[in-house]
């Protein structure tokens, strides 16, 4: 029996763990810390559902259609979940009393429908709610601890508010909101915290997640593997808006350049060994190269050495060290002027692609379909790659020498060891202007093996 004397209703292939306030199934952004992790990546929906219907029925959308239905001594109640868009019947239920909540908790346009059978049987319909967001209040929960995920996801959630005409509730980390409140003043941002000390969650007409599901094998989370359409594209597909790509819109306290010489930024740490560039002369040659042509090389990591055990990664021999916890938004700003931005798969590429920044982006394991479109996408297809994507492999977080096919051997890592300076000289080539600052008698490379030529010793 659930609270108040009323029953749980399971429907046709829904686990007990899939409960009204279950927490979804493994993210990658979840917390570290041994008591968020016992919370959960996301606060859980109210109680009760926050929408009052007829005949004391209570019904709601968050986290799923959730209906509950008051008990009855006399007589019983038949409830009715539909999709409005397939017009498939996905739920039917007779009973006397239950909270039912649907499987799938992403968004889906629900019909409900709940009618009152008297001792006969014969059936006088009570509520028919069509979900219609307009003008209601909704929450879109945003994990913790990742940069790149939130500016991925977040134009879709805009997209939503847009599409919906909702009043739209953002909750994420703190330290993002300054980089998106102000370009979008109709979206209240708070964070996980002023969530629940608000109580947002006791009015909100629907709650969708973000994440990165990995182990949702039933598809709860996420109409479809994030793995198979792109990182930031589930997004869409969670919301049920269009997937097609969109950059967040930034607006900066400072919009002033920070040198008035020209540079370019770089960033090499990364939360993991695979996401990294494993190649041992990779970033100094592409330093020399550019400090040659004329540029200053701005290192804007959050450490100037960061790793574990025996694999360690430092900030490069001859850029600038503008390493530090610094504020997004001052990142942001030295973004939205560097002539580029070269960096791995992580959440400083995101944020130089928000911030207009062309971005030279060096990944080998995750295909290049898993982030956000660049001409200047450098990967070997010699190499071992795209692992990330690869449905066979699970990610593992806590391993930071995670290489699934090839741990151990001679081949761990080839996937970005591989990747040669020169493929990354050349990229940068093709970055219309950058090479106006040259110095130096001789013009650019026009390919990968004359870039190999100009850093050869």
């Amino acid at each position: 029996m659930a609270e108040g004397g009323i029953k749980s209703v399971a429907r046709a292939g829904e686990s007990a763990a899939s409960g009204p306030g279950s927490p979804p199934p493994a993210a990658v952004a979840t917390a570290t810390s041994g008591e968020e992790a016992r919370k959960g990546p996301y606060p859980p929906p109210a109680a009760v559902p926050t929408q009052a219907g007829p005949a004391g029925i209570r019904f709601d959308f968050n986290l799923g259609a959730r209906i509950v239905l008051p008990n009855r001594t006399v007589g019983k109640w038949r409830v009715r979940l539909s999709d409005l868009d397939t017009g498939n019947i996905l739920f039917q239920s007779e009973n006397q009393g239950a909270f039912v909540s649907s499987t799938k908790r992403y968004h889906i346009r629900f019909r409900l429908e709940v009618w009152a059978l008297d001792e006969a049987g014969a059936a006088t319909p009570v509520l028919t709610h069509d979900y219609d967001a307009r003008g209601r209040e909704v929450l879109i929960q945003f994990p913790v601890g990742t940069l790149g995920d939130i500016l991925a996801w977040f134009p879709y959630a805009a997209r939503f508010g847009e599409v919906h005409g909702c009043r739209l509730t953002c909750a994420m980390a703190e330290r993002i909101i300054p980089l998106l409140q102000e370009a979008y003043p109709s979206i209240r941002f708070v964070t996980h915290e002023e969530l629940a000390a608000q109580k947002i969650p006791d009015s909100a007409y629907a709650t969708y997640c973000m994440g990165l599901f990995f182990d949702d094998k039933e598809n709860i989370w996420q109409p479809t593997d994030f793995r198979h359409v792109g990182l930031h594209r589930t997004a869409g597909y969670i919301l049920g808006v269009d997937p097609a790509e969109a950059l967040p819109r930034l607006v900066l306290p400072d919009e002033t350049r920070p040198l008035a010489e020209p540079y370019v930024c770089i960033a090499v740490q990364s939360s993991t060994q695979c996401k990294t560039w494993n190649n041992p002369d990779g970033w100094r040659a592409v330093v020399q190269f550019l400090k040659a042509r004329g540029y200053r090389v701005i290192c804007i990591d959050q450490k100037p050495v960061h790793g574990t055990g025996y694999a360690w990664t430092h900030i490069p021999h001859g850029c600038e060290d503008e390493t530090g916890n610094r504020p997004l938004v001052e990142r942001a700003r030295w973004l939205r002027h560097a002539a580029a931005f070269v960096g791995l798969s992580s959440g400083l590429s995101w944020l130089a692609w928000a911030a207009g920044a062309p971005v030279v982006m060096i990944s080998g394991f995750t295909h290049p379909t898993n982030e956000f479109a660049t001409p200047y996408r450098v990967i070997n297809w010699h190499a071992c790659n795209s692992c990330w994507n690869d449905v066979r492999h699970r990610f593992d977080h806590k391993d930071y020498l995670w290489c699934p096919r090839h741990a151990g051997t001679p081949r761990q890592f080839e996937c970005t060891r591989l990747i040669t300076p020169a493929q990354v000289i050349a990229a940068l080539t093709r970055i219309p202007g950058l090479v106006e600052a040259e110095t130096a008698d001789r013009s650019a490379p026009r390919n990968a093996a004359e870039a190999a030529e100009d850093i050869m010793p």
